[in-house]
């Protein structure tokens, strides 16, 4: 709603924009208040100023997308996905290979953010959320979030380079790396399993460091992000929706509170049909220590799956 002296103090009442765009996951409030400057956002046919405030029915017109406010899929949203080798994360690909986002539920008025990446060949937990805001919480290097990966190699790491990874680390083309977490899991025959966890997310990161020790990733799999751990029963290409406890406790573990991302919006924060689980016994895929928790035990039935 634009604003005139008439309803002033009904829209004081409102939304800033920025803040509404950010929450529905058109992108972090950065850059949709990069947008409005170079007037790409308007509200109700009328370009947008930073600051606007909005309200239920404003129609929010940016990037070639549209957003009711006050529509019902405003909630913030976290999905889980399992994602299978031979995937891409991107939704535009040159060689029309399968797309994570080809399997994600459909949105109204709202996009999912991919929270980190995978490569093709990686397989393991994805994350995505309809909240900018929490999205770049979890993505930026500042905050520094853990990244758990089981890994198999092709032979073994000697106990000197074990130390090299732990310590000083392992110099690669745009800097070192430095693993905060290192465990052997045992192998049988040429393969060996790893478990090792760091608090970045540089593109192949983690094959990029074995190989510069001499060694060949065969198989790589997220198993932890954050407080997020990849559920057991989750099968390859399957999806789960965390539910209103939950997302509530990854919003307080990146900082923001509940009541920042819902307040003075129409809809019910956070509707309980959010995430239905598939059984009333399903297991929370969140740590329950939010700060630096031990990982689950490792999987070691995963040895005897076949690639």
């Amino acid at each position: 709603m634009i604003e005139t002296n008439e309803d002033a103090e009904h829209v004081e009442q409102g939304e800033k924009i920025q803040k509404v765009l950010a929450q529905a996951g058109f992108g972090s409030r950065r850059m949709v208040e990069a947008w409005i400057a170079e007037g790409r956002v308007s509200v109700n046919s009328v370009p947008a100023t930073l600051g606007m405030r909005v309200v239920a029915g404003d129609l929010i017109k940016a990037e070639r997308r549209t957003l009711r406010v006050g529509e019902r899929d405003n909630r913030v949203r976290v999905l889980l996905y399992h994602k299978p080798e031979g995937e891409i994360v991107s939704r535009d690909d040159p060689d029309n290979r399968a797309s994570v986002f080809d399997k994600l539920p459909k949105l109204r008025g709202q996009k999912w953010t991919a929270i980190g990446r995978l490569d093709f060949n990686t397989s393991g937990l994805l994350i995505f959320t309809t909240s900018g805001e929490l999205a770049n919480r979890l993505m930026h290097p500042r905050f520094e979030v853990e990244r758990e990966y089981a890994v198999r190699v092709q032979g073994k790491l000697t106990d000197e380079q074990q130390t090299q990874m732990l310590g000083v680390g392992i110099e690669l083309e745009d800097g070192r790396v430095t693993f905060d977490k290192l465990t052997d899991e045992g192998g049988e025959g040429f393969n060996h399993w790893y478990r090792v966890m760091l608090k970045e997310g540089r593109n192949r990161i983690v094959r990029r460091t074995f190989a510069a020790l001499g060694l060949t990733v065969s198989r790589l799999m997220r198993v932890r992000f954050g407080l997020i751990n990849l559920p057991p029963r989750l099968k390859r290409g399957m999806t789960a929706e965390l539910g209103e406890g939950e997302i509530a406790q990854v919003l307080d573990w990146v900082g923001i509170s509940a009541e920042e991302l819902t307040e003075k919006q129409t809809t019910a924060p956070y509707p309980a049909t959010i995430a239905a689980p598939r059984s009333s016994h399903r297991r929370s895929p969140l740590r329950r220590a939010a700060s630096t928790p031990q990982a689950k035990p490792f999987d070691k039935n995963m040895r005897r799956k076949k690639v």
